[in-house]
């Protein structure tokens, strides 16, 4: 989508009350959870990816350096009128690009099983059985980036 701007913030910019927003109506209300209740320090140290449409953030990815070449994309959400409009892989790739520049060579994320074939069409793995996490059945997905490194 032409319109639709993919690009990183930070904890202190004014779009991070955003991405919190987006974050706690999608990922923690519907399962009886807040942000408010959770430890959100690490945030400052994530790399925040957001796409927005004229000002406003209607996607968002946390990229959370594990190792010196181990990533983890983590709390993706994108608002539900926009689901289905390609933000959710255009979010994937501008982290998969920024993941690359900063050197990392693989990602690994905790899908939701509802997310698995959205992951899974993005080339992602899965290398885990389910689990439960959040009261949410999961797996772990992960991606290699060698290939992105050598074009």
């Amino acid at each position: 989508m032409d319109d639709i701007i993919t690009r990183q913030v930070n904890v202190d910019t004014p779009e991070y009350e955003q991405v919190w927003e987006l974050r706690e109506a999608l990922l923690r209300k519907p399962i009886g959870l807040s942000l408010k209740d959770e430890d959100l320090s690490d945030d400052a140290k994530d790399i925040i990816l957001i796409a927005e449409k004229g000002g406003k953030v209607v996607g968002c990815l946390m990229l959370q350096p594990k190792t010196d070449v181990l990533i983890k994309f983590r709390q993706m959400a994108v608002y539900h009128e926009w689901q289905g409009k390609g933000i959710g892989a255009q979010l994937m790739h501008a982290a998969e690009h920024i993941a690359v520049m900063h050197g990392y060579k693989q990602v690994v994320l905790h899908a939701r099983i509802t997310a698995k074939d959205f992951y899974a069409g993005l080339d992602y793995i899965v290398t885990s059985d389910v689990f439960t996490e959040v009261g949410i059945d999961h797996v772990v997905m992960e991606k290699k980036l060698t290939d992105m490194i050598a074009q």
